[in-house]
């Protein structure tokens, strides 16, 4: 008995792989992100792919150009505090006639009255107490208007709506309303204060903080936030805090050594009226920027593929 043809036959059209004809495939890679797949009859090109929007671009830009950007931004920075300076100045100076901290004076001789009357802090906690009730009952801040005409089905989503946020707010998010004390208390003695609202990967929740108006550093010229051409939060956070942020992917996964204790006139003023020494705080300056940037490699581009500025 003789066998004449294999058990399973090569498709038409590939031919024998030995009879001296090149590949009919060849894969060539040349760079991780660029695949070029070329052969008889067969080409294609993989193009660059586009980071998801809430990708972490830093992952994939070179430690030089994230070193200048950082020195660019904190250049910026230190031009924005400038530009408020007189503000600051009174503002800490305000400090002092809350009538919080008896002063051992000096001058004009020594042991001269050193007590402010506390009428300042009397307003301001009296505005706190009348404000809070308004912005915030007992059955929660959250109500709901049904916009257009209303029907049943409207009516009993509104009150869903209405039920789960305020649930949310008053046994789920602890830190709402005592935040939202300290905001109403900021308001009545600075003129700003400021809520910031985000999930936070730690608690695996959102959570609310009250944002003192110092720690919100805006240009000079700027009218409202929303135009803002940049925002800068600056925050603090312990050690334990922020590696517990960077194991869960919000912040990088880098070494960034001890806290370097850098604290301003007003973080000073207001540690001494608390009554902490100034030196005392150990955590983590961190300096969150929103800002427009035409970074390398992620430039904004018309429809001709012409890069905008």
């Amino acid at each position: 008995m003789s066998v004449d043809k294999s058990l399973y036959e090569a498709p038409q059209g590939l031919g024998s792989l030995d009879d001296g004809s090149e590949p009919a495939l060849q894969v060539e890679i040349v760079d991780p992100e660029e695949l070029h797949i070329s052969g008889p009859g067969f080409e294609m090109h993989m193009e660059h792919v586009e980071p998801d929007f809430d990708a972490n671009l830093a992952d994939d830009m070179p430690e030089n150009q994230l070193l200048s950007l950082a020195y660019e931004l904190l250049g910026d920075l230190e031009e924005d505090i400038a530009s408020r300076k007189d503000w600051l100045d009174t503002y800490v100076k305000g400090l002092q006639l809350l009538g919080l901290k008896y002063e051992d004076r000096s001058e004009p001789w020594p042991g001269a009255c050193g007590v402010y009357h506390p009428l300042l802090m009397e307003s301001a906690v009296k505005f706190q107490s009348e404000t809070i009730m308004e912005t915030f009952p007992s059955a929660g801040p959250v109500r709901t208007e049904i916009i257009g005409k209303e029907t049943p089905e409207k009516i009993q989503a509104a009150a869903r709506v209405e039920a789960d946020m305020n649930n949310e707010l008053t046994n789920i998010m602890l830190e709402y309303r005592p935040e939202h004390e300290r905001l109403l208390l900021s308001v009545a003695l600075s003129g700003n204060a400021f809520k910031k609202i985000y999930f936070d990967p730690s608690y695996n929740r959102q959570v609310a903080p009250f944002i003192s108006a110092e720690d919100v550093i805006v240009p000079y010229g700027a009218a409202n936030i929303e135009t803002a051409e940049r925002i800068t939060h600056r925050m603090r956070k312990t050690k334990n805090e922020l590696r517990k942020l960077q194991v869960a992917g919000f912040y990088r996964d880098v070494d960034l050594g001890d806290p370097v204790r850098v604290m301003d006139e007003v973080e000073k003023r207001k540690a001494e009226q608390q009554g902490f020494s100034a030196s005392m705080d150990d955590r983590f300056q961190i300096l969150e920027m929103h800002v427009n940037l035409n970074l390398p490699g992620y430039e904004d581009t018309n429809k001709h593929g012409e890069e905008t500025g």
